[in-house]
């Protein structure tokens, strides 16, 4: 999966890079993971802009695709996430996007099954059932509505996300805990198939 990825995240945490604000990430067992999210005021206070461009930062520091408020310590209802084109069946992408007070509808009751892991249980993957196909709203951090169809890695990405606003990770979803493993593990076996053949 793209650049080294199982699932939705790298698994490697860079501590700091130069310049950017990263912020300590909350692993699963703290109880801020466990919480229902409160609500985003106002999308457009300097104070939550402040707070996306941290999170934007220790995303890309930890190299996800995907980072929610809580999970930087901050009980709010903020994601922000972006796709990959490299991640999509029609090779466009989704650019780095946030996103306040998000609602999530989804669209038929078709799912599919994929690896997903966190950077909130590093080291960790599991298959998880997701909706196919989402419609998504919310605010954007100028305060206007954003209202969008998401499919396939999309579709996976927010509901990912958007869980973490839940108090839910990724395992409360799983059908089948024994697809739990680490990606370690996932790895050094795919590496071995490939040579063998």
């Amino acid at each position: 999966m793209g650049r080294g990825r199982i699932g939705l995240y790298q698994q490697n945490l860079a501590a700091h890079i130069c310049g950017m604000a990263v912020l300590d990430i909350a692993l699963m067992g703290h109880t801020i993971l466990s919480q229902l999210a409160g609500p985003v005021e106002d999308p457009t206070d300097p104070a939550i802009r402040a707070l996306v461009a941290d999170m934007m930062d220790t995303m890309a520091a930890a190299g996800g695709v995907g980072l929610a408020a809580p999970q930087v310590n901050r009980s709010l209802r903020l994601v922000v996430f972006e796709v990959p084109a490299s991640r999509t069946a029609d090779g466009v992408g989704l650019p780095l996007t946030a996103l306040a007070n998000p609602v999530i509808e989804p669209l038929d009751e078709a799912t599919d099954d994929a690896y997903e892991a966190c950077l909130s249980i590093p080291g960790l993957t599991g298959v998880v059932p997701r909706w196919r196909h989402i419609g998504y709203r919310g605010l954007g951090l100028d305060g206007k509505p954003v209202e969008r169809e998401a499919k396939g890695f999309h579709a996976r990405v927010v509901q990912h996300e958007c869980d973490h606003l839940l108090g839910a990770l990724y395992p409360m979803r799983m059908r089948n805990l024994s697809t739990l493993a680490f990606t370690e593990q996932l790895r050094r076996l795919a590496q071995e198939q490939e040579e063998s053949r």
